[in-house]
């Protein structure tokens, strides 16, 4: 069944059609995105609440500004679903993070109204000034620029790089911050309080109804809005909080804040903004989870709460006996084990500790677990600086959020043999989010990088065992991969063991043929191995455990054993496990012919877990179909 559209929504195929509506309608519009937004998601599950708060800013943009000839760039894409049901999507909405269907994220490909494709965070306002910058080059005077970030993303140092970088431009870019005080968790840091003391101030909200009034209020602007806006600025940087405004010492005209639920207001505003030249920040308060009962009073549940019931907002939990649990929830329970046991353990995540579990420890340990916000760079520098002076880091970074501080991994703590346990959650293929957050590179990426151990987990027992064995003394940096998801085991909680580096472990012998598995596929692989034995084909199977240094005693065996392997990673394959694999034997001379499963060298699209490893050819399925082959 389609999901219910209201009478205004039915209209509304592009902008063009949105512009058509008389201003007073667009409340009742918002209100019919809202809950069709709603409808969809509690039954194909997404990022709900952030994109609940932005419908009237989403409205407000496409009504005053000539989208897609103005140039509109959504800082990480979770807040973009009312773009994306206004831009002619409304109708394959609900294929939204599907396999096949709509991405989550705005993307370029996909429509001529997403300018950029994003999500990662604190991007958009790099892009949109590049795009400025263009137009500028091109002469083209009459493209207008908008960059969406929220302020949590703020607080990425590139979007304070792109700020410098604006303020000296003197293009026609509106930067607009979308501040509701959470990111997926509560926003950290000075950013955060100096927003808020902007918004709390008696005497800024004071002026600012007063200027509100002098330029007419709900009813116009009045001719004179220009000069009133300069006396704003003006202001703004000696009288509110006597301090300077930050984003006027960046050389922006600032404006705000104003309510981001006011969409006639709004959209009056914009629409004047747009006429004002130069670069320029609207700072707008809004409610995450806005309109819907349960996501603004629990807003980290709500931001991708799963199914749940449209009405009461009830989480719809699939009945279950004893699941294994998550990665994340055994990392989360394992640190403060370790910590409990080991004084100089302390941890650190990017603005991610509800989705990696460190808040468990935050909770039990608050003095030793530091959540620095959206800065990734930040985070892996901060921990080498801790250890240095004797501490010991577990930094827990998504795979692909890492990426972003490679540079950081080499040179302040790869370079300088400092321990620091790296964990990196959410490795290989992640499901719906797609091609911006599947961790496919991380193996690849670190395997060049000389000093590092680098570690993959089959299941939760090995996980503890590997962080365990991390935090031991003189063991150098190290990384642990693991994907998101549940393991395999209830059973999990086991005494800690430690496990040599460079060690892998035989699981099966076999006849012709053996597979070299690293972290959680192969558990794909024993299933694989179980079904071709009850055929009467013996498969070898050994868990490697770690990339980097690879178990040459145990590969020496493989390959004098064997002339058919296998090799799979939920990793690319270019550069990878089984490319250390195929080196180790052309350095050897061993002669044996290899078939390599793992993340194929393209950009792999969204959709669930178990689909996508079908797709790569690395589920039990795939792994029996390239036994056969290779047989």
């Amino acid at each position: 069944m389609s999901p219910q559209q209201g009478k205004l929504l039915q209209q509304i195929n592009s902008p063009i059609d949105l512009r058509q509506l008389d201003e007073t309608a667009l409340p009742q519009l918002c209100n019919e995105i809202r809950q069709f937004i709603i409808e969809v998601i509690s039954a194909n599950p997404g990022h709900l609440g952030a994109s609940l708060g932005t419908v009237e800013l989403a409205v407000a943009i496409h009504y005053a500004f000539n989208t897609p000839v103005d140039k509109l760039v959504w800082d990480v894409g979770h807040q973009a679903y009312a773009h994306k049901i206004i831009t002619g999507r409304r109708d394959v909405f609900q294929t939204n993070r599907s396999y096949h269907g709509i991405s989550g994220f705005p993307k370029i490909s996909e429509s001529e109204y997403d300018a950029f494709g994003v999500g990662h965070a604190s991007t958009s306002i790099s892009a949109a000034l590049g795009m400025a910058i263009a137009a500028k080059l091109q002469n083209d005077k009459t493209e207008q620029h908008i960059a969406v970030i929220g302020d949590g993303s703020m607080t990425g140092g590139m979007a304070m790089e792109a700020l410098n970088n604006v303020g000296v431009s003197n293009t026609n870019l509106l930067v607009i911050l979308n501040d509701n005080g959470i990111a997926i968790d509560k926003n950290v840091g000075a950013m955060r309080q100096y927003l808020l003391d902007i918004v709390t101030s008696r005497a800024y909200n004071k002026l600012k109804d007063k200027v509100w009034k002098l330029m007419g209020g709900n009813t116009r602007y009045g001719k004179n809005s220009r000069a009133v806006v300069k006396q704003v600025g003006n202001a703004l940087k000696s009288t509110i909080l006597k301090k300077s405004n930050l984003f006027e010492a960046f050389n922006l005209r600032y404006f705000g804040p104003v309510d981001g639920h006011d969409v006639i207001r709004l959209t009056k505003l914009m629409s004047d903004l747009r006429k004002i030249p130069g670069p320029k920040l609207l700072h707008v308060i809004t409610v995450k989870g806005k309109g819907f009962e349960k996501a603004e009073q629990d807003q980290i549940l709500y931001h991708s709460p799963g199914m749940f019931d449209k009405t009461t907002g009830e989480i719809i939990e699939k009945p279950c006996k004893s699941l294994p649990p998550k990665y994340q929830h055994v990392f989360g329970k394992t640190i403060i084990e370790l910590a409990e046991l080991n004084e100089k353990i302390v941890g650190v995540t990017p603005a991610m500790p509800s989705g990696c579990s460190l808040n468990m420890m935050m909770s039990v340990m608050p003095h030793r677990a530091f959540d620095v916000g959206i800065a990734e760079q930040h985070a892996v520098t901060f921990s080498a600086g801790m250890a240095a002076r004797g501490l010991l880091p577990f930094c827990n970074i998504y795979s692909s959020f890492m990426q972003r501080a490679y540079d950081q991994v080499i040179h302040d703590v790869a370079l300088q043999g400092l321990q620091v346990v790296f964990c990196l959650d959410r490795g290989g293929l992640v499901g719906e989010d797609g091609p911006t957050h599947h961790g496919a590179y991380d193996l690849a990426y670190f395997r060049a990088i000389p000093g590092l151990t680098i570690s993959a987990p089959m299941n939760e027992v090995e996980l503890r065992n590997l962080m365990y064995t991390a935090q031991l003394p003189g063991k150098g940096p190290f990384v642990i991969r693991y994907p998101r998801g549940r393991g395999i085991s209830t059973n999990w909680k086991k005494p800690f063991e430690e496990i040599r580096v460079g060690s892998g472990r035989k699981l099966r012998d076999g006849d012709k043929i053996a597979i070299l598995s690293i972290g959680h596929p192969g558990n794909f692989a024993a299933e694989a191995c179980d079904q071709l034995q009850k055929e009467g084909i013996t498969v070898g199977h050994y868990d490697m455990r770690f990339l980097k240094p690879l178990d040459e005693t145990l590969l020496h065996e493989v390959f004098k054993k064997y002339s058919l392997l296998l090799t799979i990673e939920d990793g690319t394959i270019s550069g990878g496990f089984g490319s250390a694999v195929v080196e180790f034997m052309s350095d050897h001379n061993y002669q044996v012919t290899i078939k390599r499963l793992g993340i194929p060298d393209r950009y792999i699209t969204h959709g669930s877990p178990s689909e996508l490893y079908a797709e790569c050819g690395f589920d039990t399925p795939g792994i029996v179909t390239a036994i056969r082959e290779l047989l």
